[in-house]
């Protein structure tokens, strides 16, 4: 079921990216580069959903972490920055397409969907699902029942990925590049926090990680190293993202100093 849903996917993507250039030809609408992010970020969910890595997984948390953080800081945002819901809903016929457009232009979804979408509810419900599905109670039985572990990860992904959506799409204002680095920075605190907690445990903190391998490193060895993925190269990940933001508003900053401006100037009246 999850190779044919992720198949479904590129192939609802790639029906609605061809179609938006036979109409507006090619480049438009979805620009090559977005098309690339969607194809990266697909593999990306192929590779931490395939079947080794749930092996591994099962077996290792290092193994575990890095199908998280693959989820989370490699295919969420480029998933979210390649234009997806244009392409689904080109992907869809005329009739359908009119029908939703004229469904998600009304008042109460767009508001909900700003506000759903804004940096702070966004970074507020990544933050939530990340730190409460890390509960040693909720990650042991995430672990031990597959459906609750379908969940943990959809919740994973979908956050990171409005997270990222509200990051890429947001409105940017002359403060607004500065704003969104502000969330990526933050994000990046509180989970490199987080992997700093499982890296410096005294204990495993996870019951079906408490097993003994006949070789390679010891259960509290493979949490550190877990700890050290989630807190080393993820963090990086989103420093060097809130790095991009604070020289893009930088940028901006200058720009309008430079250029400010200029009111409407009107001839004026002899009295």
């Amino acid at each position: 079921m999850l190779v044919s849903s992720l198949v479904v996917l590129l192939g609802v993507y790639a029906a609605g990216v061809g179609r938006v250039w036979r109409n507006a030809g090619y480049g438009r609408g979805i620009r090559p580069l977005e098309a690339l992010a969607f194809a990266c970020g697909w593999l990306a969910l192929a590779l931490a959903l395939s079947p080794p890595m749930d092996e591994w997984s099962d077996r290792w948390m290092a193994a575990h972490m890095v199908q998280h953080e693959l989820l989370m800081v490699v295919a969420a945002p480029l998933v979210a920055i390649s234009a997806p819901l244009l392409a689904v809903l080109w992907a869809f016929p005329s009739a359908i397409r009119r029908r939703t457009l004229d469904a998600v232009r009304r008042r109460p979804f767009v508001a909900g969907w700003s506000l759903l979408t804004s940096p702070l509810a966004a970074f507020l419900l990544h933050a939530v699902a990340l730190w409460v599905w890390h509960l040693p109670v909720l990650y042991d039985y995430a672990l031990e029942h597959e459906g609750v572990h379908v969940v943990q990860h959809v919740c994973f992904f979908s956050t990171a990925a409005l997270f990222w959506w509200g990051i890429a799409h947001g409105r940017y204002g002359r403060a607004g590049y500065g704003a969104a680095a502000v969330y990526v920075f933050a994000t990046a605190l509180h989970g490199g926090a987080l992997g700093a907690l499982l890296t410096f445990s005294p204990r495993v903190l996870y019951v079906p990680y408490l097993v003994d391998h006949p070789d390679g490193l010891t259960p509290l060895e493979d949490q550190q190293l877990a700890g050290l993925l989630m807190w080393v190269p993820a963090g990086l990940v989103f420093v060097g993202g809130g790095l991009v933001l604070f020289a893009a508003w930088l940028r901006q900053s200058d720009r309008r100093s430079r250029f400010p401006s200029t009111p409407s100037l009107r001839p004026r009246q002899d009295q």
